[in-house]
C-alpha cells in the first residue's frame, strides 16, 4: 500500500474518531451537564479529538497555524484525564484553582511547542507528564474502583481509564524511543488511528445504551448521603429477603461496620457469599451505589445517637467517631455534615445543650496525639 492510501486511511479513520467524540461530548453534556465528572468527560471528549486530528499523519512536519488551538488544547487534555478519573471515582473530589493553573500550564506548553519547531526537550517533557498524569489516573481506578456498588457503571469506568491510560502510555513510550514526530504515512501512525477509533467507539456505543439505573455518574451527594440513600432501583431480579435480613443484622446487632478496614470482600465472607452478589444486594436492594455510603449510614446514625446522649456529653467527638468505625476526623467530620448539614458539635449542642468538652491535661498528657485532633 502506497503511502498516500495510508494517509488516506489514516485520515478517514481519525475523522471517524472524532464524530464519535464529538458524540460522547454532546451526549454527556444533554444528559448530565450539571455534573462536575460529566463536564470533565465532555472536555475529554473534545480534547482527545484535537488529539486524534494533531497526532494525524502529516500533522507533525510544518506546523499549521490553523492547528496551533487544537495543539494547545490537546496538550493540556492528559490533565483534564486525570481530573475526569478523579471526580468520577472520588465522591469527595472538588475542582481547585491550582488544577486549572496545572491545565494552563500544560496548554501553554503546547503553544510554545508550536512556535519553537518540535524541540526534542519540550517534547520529552509533555510525553512525560503525558506517562504521569496517566499514572495517576489509573492509581486511581485501582485504588477505588471495588467501592462501586454498580456493576455496570464498574465496568465502563475501568474500560474508560484503563484503555485511555494504556493508549496514552504506549504513545508516550513509542514518542520517547522513535521520537515525537514519527514520518508521516507510516504505519505506527495508522496503528494509533485505529486504537483511537476501537476506543472512541467502544465508549461512545456503552454510553448511548447505559440507562440512568447504572448512570455512569452521580450528584455527590447522592453518593455522600448515607443515611439519605436513592430509593432503591427497578430490580432486574428479587433481592432475597432473607439475605438482607441477614445483612442487617450483621450490620446492626453486630456492629460489623465497626471493624477496621473492612471491605466488601471481608463483609462478602462474614455472609459466605460471593462478592458480586453482596454487591448486587447492597446495590438493588438498599438503593447504595458506594460501599462506603453504604458502611457510613450505620457509622453515622450511631455517632448521632452518642453525640445526642447527655450521658455521653464528657466523651470527645473523635472518641465518638473512632469508636463507630472512622479512621479519622476529616472523613467523618465531612460525612456527618454531608447528612445533616451540621458539624458535630454543632449537633451536639443542639441536641444537648452542651458543647464539645475540653480535655484535661491529664488525658491531653496521655495521649497528646489524640488531643490536638480532637480541638480541630
Amino acid at each position: 500500500m502506497t503511502d498516500p492510501a495510508i494517509l488516506s486511511l489514516d485520515w478517514a479513520l481519525r475523522g471517524g474518531t472524532v464524530a464519535l467524540l464529538v458524540l460522547v461530548a454532546g451526549a454527556l453534556g444533554r444528559d448530565h451537564g450539571r455534573l462536575v465528572p460529566a463536564r470533565l468527560g465532555v472536555l475529554f471528549a473534545l480534547g482527545s479529538a484535537a488529539y486524534a486530528v494533531c497526532s494525524a499523519a502529516g500533522m507533525q512536519g510544518q506546523p499549521h497555524a490553523w492547528a496551533f488551538p487544537l495543539q494547545a488544547v490537546s496538550a493540556g487534555n492528559n490533565v483534564v484525564f486525570w481530573l475526569f478519573a478523579s471526580a468520577l471515582f472520588d465522591d469527595d473530589f472538588r475542582l481547585r484553582p491550582w488544577h486549572g493553573a496545572v491545565w494552563l500550564l500544560l496548554v501553554g506548553l503546547g503553544v510554545a511547542e508550536c512556535f519553537i519547531g518540535g524541540s526534542r526537550v519540550l517534547g520529552i517533557g509533555l510525553t512525560l507528564s503525558s506517562l504521569a498524569f496517566a499514572g495517576a489516573a489509573l492509581l486511581q481506578t485501582v485504588s477505588s474502583w471495588r467501592a462501586d456498588l454498580v456493576e455496570g457503571r464498574r465496568r465502563l469506568r475501568l474500560f474508560i481509564v484503563g484503555a485511555s491510560s494504556l493508549y496514552i502510555a504506549v504513545t508516550a513510550l513509542s514518542q520517547l524511543v522513535d521520537g515525537p514526530r514519527p514520518a508521516p504515512g507510516g504505519g505506527i501512525n495508522l496503528v494509533a488511528a485505529a486504537a483511537l477509533l476501537a476506543i472512541a467507539g467502544t465508549v461512545a456505543w456503552t454510553l448511548l445504551r447505559v440507562g440512568s439505573r447504572q448512570s455512569l455518574f452521580v450528584p455527590a451527594d447522592v453518593a455522600i448521603a448515607a443515611a439519605s440513600p436513592p430509593p432503591p432501583t427497578p430490580r432486574p431480579e428479587p433481592v432475597d429477603a432473607g439475605l438482607l435480613a441477614r445483612l442487617e443484622q450483621l450490620m446492626t446487632a453486630e456492629r460489623a461496620y465497626r471493624q477496621d478496614g473492612l471491605t466488601i470482600g471481608v463483609l462478602a465472607q462474614r455472609l459466605t457469599l460471593p462478592e458480586y452478589r453482596l454487591r448486587r444486594l447492597i446495590n438493588q436492594g438498599l438503593g447504595y451505589r458506594n460501599f462506603n455510603s453504604f458502611l457510613n449510614h450505620y457509622r453515622i446514625e450511631e455517632t448521632k445517637a452518642a453525640l445526642a446522649d447527655p450521658e455521653q456529653a464528657a466523651v470527645p467527638v473523635l472518641t465518638i467517631a473512632m469508636d463507630a468505625g472512622f479512621s479519622s476526623l476529616g472523613p467523618f467530620n465531612r460525612a456527618f455534615k454531608a447528612e445533616t448539614g451540621q458539624t458535630p458539635t454543632e449537633y451536639r449542642r443542639l441536641n444537648t445543650g452542651i458543647g464539645e468538652p475540653i480535655p484535661d491535661s491529664a488525658s491531653l498528657v496521655s495521649n497528646p496525639a489524640r488531643g490536638n485532633l480532637a480541638a480541630q
